[in-house]
């Protein structure tokens, strides 16, 4: 890749952390881990072809032109916290893509689209990927580690913290989070 077109793909990775919270690549990879999909599973059920997601995933292009598919993405994104934290089967989970690949957008799933338990109270791994997306839109995890790198000596859990969350796996930070709640 030439230097123009690195700076393309960090540009449309940019606008992609603008529009939608993270790079896309980030968002699309978490959705195929957490409800065990592959690309062209994912694809189908946004309703893209492939290659387009493909080119959403590298940064070759950084938006997402159909409004009905940012619907199904957070549809996905909702289901997808819900089949982590267990309160949604992955018979379910699959029913539910299914549902949503359906989907033409508007409002025929906004009772689903929960991001709190019944208790109100947000789930333990939607907090610790709001923190992880912080911390990620302010650094690249090349520069949070060499932060908490530098940190280590005179604040060791800071420079835990910096990594487990800026640098480190969704089920660590899950676990990390849980262990330091009282």
């Amino acid at each position: 890749m030439d230097a123009a077109q690195q700076e393309a793909t960090a540009r449309a990775r940019e606008l992609q952390r603008n529009w939608y919270g993270e790079p896309l690549g980030a968002l699309f990879r978490r959705l195929i881990d957490d409800l065990g999909l592959n690309q062209a599973r994912l694809a189908g059920v946004l309703g893209l072809s492939a290659p387009m997601l493909s080119q959403l995933m590298s940064g070759q292009r950084a938006k997402i032109g159909n409004p009905a598919v940012v619907q199904r993405v957070q549809l996905l994104q909702d289901l997808a916290g819900q089949a982590a934290d267990g309160s949604v089967s992955a018979a379910e989970a699959t029913e539910r893509m299914d549902e949503i690949k359906k989907s033409q957008g508007g409002s025929v799933f906004t009772n689903t689209a929960q991001t709190t338990t019944s208790s109100g109270a947000p789930t333990v791994k939607r907090v610790v990927r709001e923190i992880q997306s912080l911390l990620r839109s302010v650094s690249a995890a090349g520069d949070i580690i060499d932060a908490a790198d530098t940190l280590a000596p005179s604040h060791p859990e800071l420079a835990e913290f910096l990594r487990v969350y800026g640098a480190g796996r969704t089920s660590d930070a899950v676990t990390h989070y849980q262990a330091h709640q009282s």
